[in-house]
C-alpha cells in the first residue's frame, strides 16, 4: 500500500511540497489522474491522487473548496496543484480549508510536467501492485497445495502466522479460538486473552467482513488488530484475527490476506462436507432403528454390533432427548438461516455435552432441522446440564435450544420408545403458552389415545402397557394374555375366570402373578386395569 507520504519520501519527488498537515497524507493511493474539469470526481475511481494546474480557478481560488469536497466524498487520496503556470501560489485560505477537511494538498513546481509526473508515479504504483499480486498468487498456490494434501487447519494457521511474521488466530462462530499460530507459545497470555479483548471492544466482530480496532496488550499499551470474515456470506462465519497487521512485511498485501482467507474457507467447507456425510449415515441408522423397533413382532437385533460406529455403547440405562432450535420470527422464511442455526446448535451440543455426560451421542433427525441426544447412562442432573449448555449458547449467539425428554429404559431395544416419548414431549411443549427449555414426557392413558389415534401411537401404547403380552408369539405368552383378558372381563373374579377357561383356580392365581411380573404394575389398580383393558382391545385385531 502506497500513501501520499510514501510517494513524497522518494528522492525523484523531493521537489513536491506537502502544504497540509502530514497526518492527513496517510490515505492509500491506487491511481493517478490529470484533469482540469471541476466535476472530475464523477469519473475517477476511489483512492486517486488528482493532478491539476488549477487553470479554471486562477481568478477565484475559493472555488477549489468545492473540488476538495467532491474529491473527499469520492475517497480520493489527495490533490496536487501545479504553481507558476496559471496560479503563482496556492492561497492560504485553500490550505486552511484543506486542513479543516483533513484532505492533503501537494504543491507541484512549474519545472515538473504533469504528464511526466503521472507516468513516474503510475509506474511506481504498478510495479508494486504487480509484485504484491504475484506474491498473493504464490500464497494462494502454496496454501492450495496444503488443501489438496489434507493439511489440518491448525497447521495452516501455524504456517500462515510464520509466513506473515505476526500472530494469527482463527475464531469459530461461537467466538472461541479454533486455532492459533505459534507466537502465543512465547507469551504469558494465550490467544484467548486477545480474543476476549477484541470481544470487549467489538462484540459483533465475527459478523463483519473486514475491520480493525485498537485493544490493550499485556503492558496496557494500545495496538492494532485486524479481522477478516473467512465465510462472509454465512450468518455465522469464522474470523481470521491478525495482531499488529501494520508489522506485516512487504510485499504481503490485503489481497494476499484475502487469498489466505479464501483457501481457509475451502478447508472449512471440505471439513463440513465430510462431517455431513458421517452425520447422514448416523441419521439413516437412527431412522432404521426406530422404525424396526416400532414394528410389531420384530425379532431382537444386536444394535450394538452396528451402532458402536455411531457412539452407542452397552449400558444399563438409555434415554432420548429431542432437541430443536427455537425459531425467530423474522427468520421463519429464511431456510439457509435455519439450516445454519441447526448446524450451530448440533455442533455446540456435540462438543459441550461430551464434557458433562458419559457416552452421549447425537443424531440428526431425518428431513428436519432437529436432533436426538441418546444418553446411555443414568444422569441425575440431566435437565440442569441441558439448561446450562443451552444458556451458554444463547449468551454467545442468541440461539435458544429446547429439549423434550423421554423416559429411561434399561435396554437398547427400547430406544425407539424413549425417542417417541421425547418427540411427543417436545411437541406438547410447543403448545404451551410459555415455552420452557425442557419438558419431561408424561405417561399417556386412555384419554390421550382418543385425541390422536395414529397407528404408531396405538402400537406404542399397547407395548408400553402390556409389555410382552401386547403382540405375543409364544404359546405360553398367548395363554397368559388370554387369561388376563378373561380375568379383567370378569372383574378380577378368579372362580369365574377358571370356569370360563376350564382350569383350576390355583392356575389362574399363578398366571395372574406372572402377568403382574411382566407388566410391572398392580393390575388390580383401577387406572392400570383401565389401560390394560384398552390395550388388550386395541391390540386384539393384530393378535388374531
Amino acid at each position: 500500500m502506497r500513501t501520499i507520504l510514501d510517494l513524497l519520501q522518494i528522492p525523484r519527488f523531493s521537489d513536491l511540497i506537502l502544504l497540509t498537515n502530514a497526518e492527513y497524507a496517510n490515505l492509500q493511493v491506487d491511481s493517478i489522474e490529470i484533469s482540469e474539469t471541476p466535476d472530475i470526481s464523477f469519473y475517477i475511481p476511489e483512492k486517486t491522487f488528482l493532478l491539476t494546474t488549477a487553470m479554471i480557478y486562477q481568478n477565484d481560488q475559493s472555488q477549489i473548496f468545492n473540488l476538495i469536497d467532491s474529491l473527499q466524498e469520492k475517497n480520493a487520496a489527495g490533490l496536487g496543484i501545479k504553481v507558476g503556470r496559471y496560479i503563482d501560489e496556492i492561497e492560504q485560505q485553500v490550505i486552511d480549508y484543506a486542513n479543516q477537511k483533513q484532505f492533503p494538498i501537494v504543491q507541484i513546481p512549474i519545472s515538473i510536467p504533469l504528464g511526466s509526473l503521472l507516468h513516474q508515479m503510475l509506474n511506481l504504483l504498478w510495479d508494486k501492485q504487480t509484485e504484491q499480486l504475484n506474491y498473493a498468487l504464490d500464497i494462494q498456490r502454496r496454501f492450495s497445495n496444503m488443501l489438496v494434501n489434507d493439511v489440518s487447519i491448525a497447521r495452516f494457521i501455524s504456517d500462515f502466522g510464520r509466513l506473515i511474521n505476526t500472530p494469527v488466530i482463527l475464531v469459530d462462530p461461537y467466538k472461541r479460538v479454533y486455532a492459533a499460530s505459534k507466537h502465543f507459545s512465547k507469551t504469558t497470555k494465550p490467544a484467548e486473552y486477545y480474543i476476549d479483548q477484541v470481544k470487549l471492544a467489538d462484540p459483533n466482530f465475527v459478523n463483519k467482513k473486514e475491520d480493525s480496532i485498537l485493544i490493550k496488550d499485556l503492558d496496557q499499551k494500545t495496538f492494532l488488530v485486524s479481522y477478516f470474515s473467512v465465510e462472509h456470506n454465512h450468518y455465522f462465519p469464522h474470523s481470521l484475527v491478525i495482531l499488529n497487521p501494520e508489522k506485516i512485511p512487504y510485499p504481503v498485501s490485503n489481497f494476499a490476506l484475502e487469498q489466505a482467507a479464501l483457501v481457509l474457507s475451502f478447508m472449512l467447507y471440505k471439513n463440513q462436507k465430510i462431517q455431513e456425510s458421517y452425520d447422514i449415515l448416523k441419521t439413516d441408522f437412527l431412522t432404521r432403528m426406530i422404525e424396526i423397533q416400532q414394528a410389531p413382532n420384530q425379532e431382537p437385533r444386536d444394535w450394538l454390533d452396528s451402532g458402536t460406529t455411531y457412539g452407542l455403547v452397552k449400558a444399563r440405562h438409555y434415554r432420548v432427548v429431542y432437541v430443536a432450535c427455537q425459531q425467530k420470527e423474522p427468520y421463519h422464511s429464511k431456510i439457509r438461516y435455519q439450516e445454519e442455526v441447526s448446524q450451530i446448535g448440533f455442533h455446540w451440543l456435540s462438543d459441550k455435552l461430551a464434557h458433562h455426560i458419559k457416552d452421549v451421542t447425537l443424531f440428526k433427525v431425518k428431513d428436519t432441522a432437529h436432533y436426538a441426544i441418546v444418553v446411555q447412562h443414568k444422569q441425575e442432573n440431566l435437565e440442569n446440564i441441558l439448561k446450562t449448555v443451552a444458556a451458554d449458547l444463547f449468551e454467545r449467539l442468541d440461539i435458544q435450544l429446547q429439549f423434550g425428554i423421554g423416559t429411561i429404559y434399561d435396554s437398547i431395544d427400547d430406544i425407539a420408545k424413549s425417542y417417541i416419548e421425547a418427540k411427543t414431549a417436545f411437541e406438547e411443549m410447543q403448545l404451551l403458552s410459555t415455552l420452557p427449555l425442557t419438558y419431561q414426557y408424561q405417561q399417556k392413558g386412555m384419554r390421550s389415545l382418543f385425541e390422536k389415534m395414529g397407528p404408531s401411537d396405538i402400537t406404542y401404547f399397547c407395548e408400553i402397557t402390556l409389555k410382552k403380552l401386547a403382540y405375543p408369539k409364544e404359546a405360553s405368552m398367548i395363554e397368559l394374555r388370554k387369561t388376563l383378558k378373561y380375568y379383567l372381563d370378569f372383574h378380577c373374579e378368579i372362580a369365574r375366570t377358571a370356569k370360563a377357561l376350564f382350569v383350576h383356580r390355583n392356575t389362574i392365581k399363578y398366571r395372574i402373578d406372572q402377568c403382574n411380573e411382566i407388566i410391572g404394575k398392580n393390575i388390580h389398580d383401577s387406572g392400570v386395569s383401565l389401560d390394560l383393558r384398552l390395550a388388550l382391545e386395541l391390540s386384539e385385531e393384530d393378535n388374531l
